[in-house]
């Protein structure tokens, strides 16, 4: 939206420069109009007659629903992290077991 038609659906005339705080009253103006008549369920003028809004959601979880859905999104990166840690472990422990064959007494941190 230009500056310009923002001036004239706040009431102002196209060319003028409002202060903010006169923008601002403006504005709460308008706010309070429009939710008034949500309020009082008078139509706009600019509506049609018969016209409704359907609202649908989809794809979105809402916050009570997602509670369920977190165990699923979790397991996938706990697979993650303790095949990491396995892997990590098998293979320092393979590595432990190597030089404790090649080297036996050489080594101060083996056993």
């Amino acid at each position: 939206m230009r500056s310009d038609e923002a001036r004239v659906l706040l009431g102002f005339p196209p060319n003028s420069c409002p202060t903010p705080s006169q923008v601002k009253a403006a504005f709460k103006k308008k706010i309070s109009e429009a939710y008034n008549c949500l309020l009082s369920g008078v139509k706009w003028e600019y509506s049609e007659p018969g016209s409704y809004v359907r609202v649908v959601r989809r794809g979105v979880p809402s916050a009570n629903g997602a509670k369920g859905n977190r165990l699923l999104l979790g397991i996938p990166f706990l697979f993650i992290v303790f095949g990491t840690l396995g892997l990590g472990g098998f293979n320092a422990s393979r590595a432990y077991n190597r030089q404790k064959e090649i080297n036996p007494t050489h080594n101060p941190f083996l056993p």
